[in-house]
């Protein structure tokens, strides 16, 4: 279909002034509105107002410019059709062949920290997607551009075929217009709820970034949905699978817990091992310290650099994935003679007072939605429950156990120094029964726990479990509290002389 005339409406200029002038080029009448039509002009552009298109202003501070049945009228109409030919001649309906409009800023806009509901809503596009739509419905005639991106496509088009665009072209940019009115009414809608706490209905729409080779089995189909890329980039190896990716977030959310130079090994999302020093090769060797057996096929990550020791270091065993912010190129030389061994860069991303993202599980007819755990303790000295605190020397190891049983799947336990882990029970029924293997892995390690902390990532529900730890050595424990037991379980730490803290933050991972 021949383009004669052009409605451009955009909110982000980039590259619309060349556009423009390309199509000027190629004979297009342009009509465009406000500031766009401001821009086109001052590039030397000629530029119909909207207002002169309609017959009508633009008014209420420009909310109110392109709802005008001349214009939907004019991408709505069906060429060909006898009657709609008419009718559009009688009203002074005149074509409109090509419409490039992008939407206002909102996402953008809720992004920005400390945005009021008013400046959220004032963000809110009516027109553009609007236009969009009618123009989307009508690809049989009209081509419709949301994405700068397409600008050079549809001029190679237009270039080629006398200015003419393709059915395939047209309808390809239709169903990309959809998709984009879709997300956007999609985050309006769903800020909308998290600010106003209304109980609607609950939707998600992500790009695809790969089909995998299966899922969590061999015969699982499985996909890759989101902005993944956006926050690693695969350097080197084969295709992440299912199980990589789920590794890889949970690796990630642990290492984002510490400040200091730290190296933690996971393996199936749960920790084997972590350990922090201002050497990273020695905080590798206090992590992989813990469990020696475990690591074996795990996922390693740290954060900062990796540099040729700790690449020595950590190629004698097998692991299937290794992230950083960065690999020094002598050590990624040297990892990268492991062929199928991946090589991950960690991109940091996130901003620090960015929300909580959200944790979406499925369960049978639904699914379940929450803000991920990011909770956080203050000072622990103020929540010291027992007749003595802890020194120095257990504060700091209660507080590493603490950030590390957080991301143990529950029943967690995890026995800790100030720098290190000592020992990990993950995922038993019993709260004693964690305790006993994170008891066993330590001596199987070889590692002490005398004057350890332990971390319950739940509360003791009685005073067996506490006990157990402290058999086991440890001198002071972290824990929420909670339990109806409570004075037991603290009656037991004081005749133990074990300094406990109550945190008042539960940290269950199912």
């Amino acid at each position: 279909m021949k383009i004669a005339r052009a409605l451009i409406s955009v909110s982000d200029k980039t590259g619309v002034a060349d556009f423009a002038r390309e199509l000027e080029k190629l004979g297009v009448e342009i009509i465009s509105t406000g500031g766009t039509a401001t821009l086109l002009r001052e590039e030397g552009i000629a530029t119909r107002d909207i207002s002169s298109y309609t017959g009508f202003p633009e008014v209420l501070d420009g909310r109110l410019k392109t709802l005008h049945p001349k214009v939907h009228g004019a991408l709505l109409y069906l060429r060909g059709n006898q009657e709609h030919e008419t009718t559009a001649r009688e009203h002074g309906i005149e074509a409109i062949d090509l419409v490039v409009v992008n939407l206002y800023p909102f996402e953008a806009t809720i992004a920005k920290p400390g945005v009021t509901l008013a400046q959220a809503i004032e963000q809110i596009d009516i027109g553009g997607p609007s236009m969009l739509r009618s123009a989307s419905k009508n690809y049989q005639s009209i081509t419709v551009v949301v994405d700068p991106a397409d600008y050079e496509i549809v001029l190679a088009e237009m270039r080629d075929r006398g200015s003419e665009t393709t059915l395939k072209l047209r309808e390809r940019l239709a169903i990309k217009a959809f998709i984009k009115t879709s997300d956007y009414d999609r985050a309006i809608a769903t800020f909308l709820n998290e600010n106003q706490e209304t109980e609607t209905s609950f939707s998600v729409s992500l790009p695809l970034v790969s089909r995998l080779r299966y899922g969590e089995n061999p015969h699982q189909t499985a996909s890759l949905y989101g902005n993944f890329t956006e926050h690693f980039e695969k350097l080197h190896g084969k295709e992440l699978s299912f199980n990589n990716l789920l590794d890889i977030t949970a690796a990630a959310d642990l290492i984002d817990e510490f400040e200091e130079p730290t190296v933690a090994i996971l393996k199936h999302t749960n920790p084997c091992g972590v350990g922090s020093d201002p050497d990273l090769r020695e905080a590798w060797m206090k992590a992989f310290a813990t469990d020696k057996q475990a690591p074996f096929g795990g996922i390693i990550i740290c954060n900062r650099p990796l540099d040729l020791a700790v690449a020595r270091a950590i190629r004698e065993i097998f692991s299937e994935v290794i992230i950083a912010p960065d690999f020094a190129s002598d050590a990624r030389a040297l990892l990268q003679k492991k062929k199928n061994l991946r090589l991950m860069r960690a991109l940091q991303l996130s901003a620090p007072n960015e929300k909580p993202e959200m944790d979406i599980r499925s369960v049978r007819g639904g699914l379940l939605v929450q803000q991920r755990d990011a909770a956080e303790i203050g000072e622990i000295e103020t929540k010291v429950v027992t007749r003595r605190p802890p020194t120095r020397q257990q504060s700091a190891a209660m507080l590493f156990g603490w950030r590390v049983v957080k991301h143990v799947k529950s029943n967690a336990i995890v026995y800790a120094g100030a720098d290190r882990t000592l020992g990990i029970g993950a995922g038993q029924m019993s709260r004693v029964d964690a305790s006993r293997i994170a008891v066993w892995k330590a001596q199987e390690a070889g590692l002490s726990l005398t004057g350890s902390a332990v971390a319950s990532d739940a509360f003791f529900p009685f005073p067996d479990g506490l006990t157990a730890a402290a058999d086991a050595g440890a001198t002071a424990a972290i824990q929420p509290g909670g339990s109806v037991r409570d004075n037991e379980v603290i009656a037991a730490a004081d005749a133990r002389d074990l300094a406990m803290v109550f945190t008042g933050v539960r940290h269950f991972r199912h």
